[in-house]
């Protein structure tokens, strides 16, 4: 499996039968601004954690000029339905839910945040439910992207039921949990062989570096990815 970061939550995941891209906040990114083309070339699924716009920003142009299918709820797929992608290049879901995505299927499972787009006159758009997304893989590993979230103690269910060995997690804090927090909630609720930290470094706002989670994950046993911005990493 081939991981590739773009900033803030933004990834590209590469396997034998897909390649995938999560929350791709690929305009107006303060960490990327080598636009949406590259990340997007060969791209056959896009998957949305949930609707706020430094998630979903880049992911109508992605969708409509490449083709991709797109797996998110069913309030974001709806609204981008409604904003020119093709009714037949939604694949919706819902909390507990999968759904088969050719060549891997995706979990939605819980998280602890909130999901809307900015409307006209800074007003929100309702996009249903934030959540986390669990990939499997059948000739790879599992992987868990916890989308925007706190730690919660049902993160030990997500791991007996999914047992994902590819961790994602935000460490940013104010809209996320911290990096002490989410190292805790690393070596507490899951059995991680890799996890990547996300959500840090982009606004002025956050923190700027992965430092408090890399060292609450310090003899964990866990690898702990680093990738830089625009990098390809084997995981």
């Amino acid at each position: 499996m081939k991981l590739t970061w773009y900033g803030h939550s933004a990834f590209r995941i590469e396997t034998k039968d897909a390649r995938i891209l999560i929350d791709p906040y690929l305009i107006g990114n303060p960490s990327w601004t080598d636009g949406w083309e590259g990340p997007a070339d060969g791209i056959t699924h896009v998957l949305l954690t949930h609707g706020h716009d430094d998630h979903i920003s880049g992911a109508l142009d992605v969708l409509k000029r490449s083709g991709a299918m797109l797996v998110a709820n069913f309030e974001i797929c709806m609204f981008m339905v409604g904003k020119g992608v093709g009714g037949d290049k939604i694949n919706p879901g819902n909390i507990g839910g999968t759904v088969d995505c050719g060549g891997f299927t995706t979990t939605f499972v819980q998280a602890l945040h909130s999901s809307s787009s900015q409307g006209e006159g800074g007003s929100a758009i309702y996009l249903g439910n934030p959540g986390g997304l669990v990939l499997h893989f059948p000739d790879d590993k599992t992987l868990y992207h916890t989308g925007d979230t706190d730690i919660f103690s049902d993160m030990a269910l997500i791991n007996e039921l999914h047992e994902p060995q590819i961790g994602i997690v935000p460490v940013g804090d104010r809209f996320t949990m911290g990096g002490a927090v989410a190292a805790l909630a690393c070596r507490r609720f899951f059995k991680f062989e890799t996890v990547v930290p996300c959500h840090f470094g982009t606004f002025p706002m956050i923190d700027q570096t992965a430092d408090k989670f890399v060292t609450g994950m310090e003899g964990s046993g866990v690898k702990v990815a680093l990738p830089k911005i625009g990098q390809t990493i084997e995981i």
